[in-house]
């Protein structure tokens, strides 16, 4: 298993942008009208959307709290110093959780029964093998004090006792959230947009008046994308806390 992690994380990234490129195949609805009446698509837009946020609020929290390199080293995996401060106090691998709850809500929104009952157990395998090989990594680097680490932090669940000491105890980052996750952000966003227009048609039925929301929609992140990129390559914002 510790091999085959490696396996996906020197191609995850790739493999990831399969697995969210598939929310768009034919897929039997997950929530149909037959079951759920006239307003069935109100049920996956309000529940995938939920979750997908739920998972977006976690990867921003952990990302603003206490960063963890996640990029690995020469596409292996790699870690400077064991992080437990932040949410990682209260679980493991919390970016992967966020990770795992914005492609599932994803799924639910595009009402997807193939993906959501095929593609999301084929990306938790996934997960679930690069964590193995990470742990095996962190084991062999930082040894007795990585054991007493997975001792008191489930690798998965997130433990809420103490969350408001953690939040009191450090300052959230808001530029570091940014600086990091605004590639992940218009990704996510656009497809949430690009779902909920063209699955839906219920959203706005004048076909040529969704294009031109979608188009729009489009523009405006990508002006913020490059404003964002332009601040960081230029040095105007970094993640400082000064």
């Amino acid at each position: 298993m510790i091999t085959i992690g490696n396996f996906f994380f020197t191609y995850r990234n790739i493999l990831f942008i399969v697995l969210y490129l598939l929310l768009f195949i034919p897929s039997p609805m997950l929530f149909s009208p037959e079951v759920f009446g006239e307003k069935y698509y109100l049920f996956p837009i309000i529940l995938g959307l939920a979750v997908t946020f739920a998972g977006e609020l976690i990867r921003g929290i952990t990302i603003g709290l206490a960063y963890i390199i996640r990029g690995g080293k020469d596409r292996k995996v790699y870690a400077e110093k064991l992080v437990t401060e932040g949410i990682f106090r209260h679980c493991r691998n919390p970016l992967y959780v966020g990770n795992i709850l914005m492609l599932l809500g994803v799924g639910i929104l595009s009402n997807s029964l193939i993906y959501v009952a095929i593609v999301m157990p084929l990306f938790l395998f996934i997960y679930q093998t690069i964590v193995l090989a990470e742990e095996n990594f962190l084991r062999n680097k930082f040894g007795v004090d990585f054991d007493n680490y997975c001792k008191r932090v489930n690798r998965w669940l997130i433990n809420f006792n103490g969350l408001s000491e953690t939040f009191s105890g450090m300052q959230f980052n808001y530029k570091r959230w940014i600086l990091k996750e605004y590639n992940t952000l218009l990704v996510w966003l656009i497809g949430i947009f690009a779902l909920l227009l063209f699955t839906y048609p219920q959203v706005v039925p004048d076909v040529n008046s969704r294009n031109t929301l979608f188009g729009v929609i489009v523009v405006f992140l990508l002006l913020v994308y490059g404003y964002i990129k332009y601040l960081k390559k230029s040095g105007k914002m970094t993640d400082s806390m000064a």
